[in-house]
């Protein structure tokens, strides 16, 4: 159980990687345009809004790379950022009206969540 549970938030951890460099750094380019579903002119205006964004993302992975590491307070760790990605996923998925977010972003989160929670 263990093992499941530290996959999915290395995988979680892994997602907002990911979602950090997009945003910091390529928000402006081809691969970012195309992943978010941007127009030019869009990206234009949003681009230091997405390195903010971007850098949240980071501090969620840092903070799940940071329960990986700290084994004996594992589960309260992943738990608390497990339920900030989780609710940072429901709430972008509400404002942009993209469903598909809150899939990528908050059920890898929610398993994590039953898994940790099943093996209290």
């Amino acid at each position: 159980m263990k093992t499941l549970q530290v996959f999915f938030v290395i995988l979680v951890a892994f997602e907002h990687v990911y979602f950090m460099i997009l945003e910091m750094f390529f928000w402006d380019k081809p691969l970012g345009i195309k992943v978010f579903g941007l127009k030019l002119e869009e990206v234009k205006i949003t681009k230091t809004l997405a390195k903010n964004q971007g850098l949240y993302n980071g501090f969620l992975a840092a903070g799940l790379i940071w329960a990986i590491l700290e084994k004996n307070n594992f589960d309260k760790i992943a738990l608390f950022f497990l339920i900030c990605v989780t609710i940072a996923g429901i709430y972008g998925a509400y404002t942009t009206n993209k469903i598909k977010l809150f899939f990528v972003q908050s059920i890898p989160a929610i398993i994590g969540i039953i898994l940790i929670l099943l093996n209290k």
